[in-house]
């Protein structure tokens, strides 16, 4: 299991869909298995509905519940899994460690506030259900930074973490992600 840290536009979606079509590992995303969640109509949707729309961030239990049941669900068909953007915050990841376990990796995908700006930018410009404007950005780009110093200090003397400066082509960082994941499986 590896977990996959970086900002919003720093690549993380897009590497692990690669990384997962290259060494058959499967690609979970909180964000997508929350929208999954909240397409079907379990009593589970309406409540992560009512949060979200109160502007609240969905509990850790709930995301943990969506992940495991994810994992469970796809066992026999993989060689692993590449959780994205997931854990956001320490305690987060604590309790990812007690209820499903610890990450054998940890990759951080490293670039500067203007590449990932420039990246959501344009990717708001194809993308019509993309709501980035660089107000929104810089929102997000500080709630990242805030939250992640404390979980690569977490993962740093926990497990395996590995730093890839993603500021190069998809291609570049494809080959830094491939070589940090040939050393530990």
């Amino acid at each position: 299991m590896t977990s996959f840290l970086g900002g919003p536009g720093s690549g993380k979606g897009t590497q692990c869909g690669k990384l997962a079509e290259k060494y058959g590992f499967t690609h979970l995303s909180t964000d997508e298995l929350l929208q999954n969640e909240l397409s079907s109509e379990s009593g589970r949707s309406k409540l992560i509905r009512d949060i979200m729309e109160r502007g609240e961030l969905v509990p850790s239990g709930i995301i943990l519940e969506l992940l495991k049941e994810a994992m469970v669900a796809n066992l026999s068909n993989t060689k692993g899994f590449l959780i994205d953007g997931y854990p956001r915050e320490v305690k987060q990841g604590e309790e990812f460690g007690r209820r499903i376990g610890d990450p054998h990796l940890v990759i951080c995908m490293d670039c500067s506030a203007d590449t990932m700006t420039n990246r959501l930018l344009q990717r708001s410009r194809s993308s019509p259900q993309a709501d980035d404007n660089t107000t929104t950005i810089a929102k997000r780009l500080e709630t990242y930074y805030r939250a992640s110093i404390p979980v690569v200090a977490y993962y740093e003397t926990k497990t395996q973490l590995h730093k890839i400066n993603a500021e190069g082509t998809p291609e570049e960082v494809f080959l830094q992600l491939c070589t940090a994941i040939d050393s530990i499986f």
